[in-house]
């Protein structure tokens, strides 16, 4: 019988992503302090990071994203791994998620695809770095297609923060084979680049190689504007995952601010017609079992 796909599961109603995977794993002791961030635990302490998939499955997220983010050829090098680690550490945080949700009998595997400037470690994928197409997609090209042969169920391209790191992206999924998801990171109901938020959404959402488009890592507040952006451009489902609320400062590598993730909000995403909900940077399980309880109700 053929597996069941995240198309074949949208079909049947809205879907419960997980919520911060660095967030949740300082909380169980981890140091996500380095330019690695996450990706450190991932080499280091594996069955921390499989740990945090099985707490999101049990909390109801039916999408389990990959601890991948902020891997890559060129971050790796500068932390003096080669190449044929970067690529085993992609293909584990696939394996990592992919295991979980075996072990939990439910679950899809999104592998996580950052943008260049996520793998900067300095808060660089909040600006628009000012790279052409061309090289965004050299860029990109290698570490798709290494996630994409760890078979995952989709890509979750994340954080995209200008139009032609879009263009790029969307250009290098052609032939990879596994279907993405495209998530741009707004503010003020505009990329991070300045540029329009519902064009990038159109890009992203003419391509078959793309499920579902929509908003990551952004004040909660910003979603449901976005969620209007989004079907103004397409009819596909829209994907949103916000941070709590609070401010990242990069300089600091701190937090501020006060974060809510409030129940009333995730029904108004919903009833906008979100179709994949969940949370990003400073969520976690609470967050989750609160979408998992609204997009429950709405059933």
């Amino acid at each position: 019988m053929p597996r069941r796909t995240p198309a074949d599961a949208l079909a049947d109603g809205p879907l419960v992503l997980d919520g911060g995977l660095g967030t949740r794993l300082a909380e169980r002791g981890a140091d996500v302090s380095s330019a690695l961030w996450s990706a450190a635990v991932l080499a280091d302490r594996p069955e921390l990071v499989l740990d945090v998939h099985r707490e999101y499955l049990a909390a109801g997220a039916d999408v389990v994203i990959s601890a991948s983010y902020q891997v890559s050829h060129d971050g790796f090098a500068r932390a003096g791994l080669d190449r044929a680690t970067t690529d085993a550490m992609l293909a584990r945080s696939v394996e990592l998620a992919r295991r979980a949700c075996e072990e939990a009998e439910r679950g899809f595997v999104a592998a996580s695809v950052g943008p260049y400037g996520a793998t900067l470690g300095d808060g660089s994928e909040y600006r628009d770095l000012g790279l052409g197409v061309a090289e965004l997609r050299a860029w990109h090209h290698d570490r798709l297609r290494v996630l994409a042969d760890a078979a995952p169920d989709l890509l979750a391209i994340e954080t995209v923060a200008s139009l032609a790191e879009v263009e790029a992206i969307i250009a290098e999924l052609d032939g990879v084979g596994v279907p993405a998801w495209v998530s741009v990171t707004p503010a003020d109901g505009r990329l991070r680049s300045g540029e329009p938020l519902a064009e990038a959404l159109a890009i992203a959402a003419a391509s078959d190689d793309v499920l579902a488009v929509g908003v990551n890592c952004c004040p909660p507040d910003e979603v449901t504007d976005a969620i209007v952006a989004a079907r103004s451009a397409t009819s596909k489902p829209i994907v949103v995952y916000p941070n709590s609320g609070e401010r990242w400062d990069a300089a600091t590598r701190t937090w501020h601010g006060s974060g809510a993730f409030p129940e009333a909000l995730v029904r108004e995403w919903r009833d906008a017609g979100a179709a994949l909900i969940g949370g990003c940077c400073r969520t976690g399980p609470d967050d989750v079992r609160t979408v998992a309880r609204v997009l429950e109700q709405g059933r």
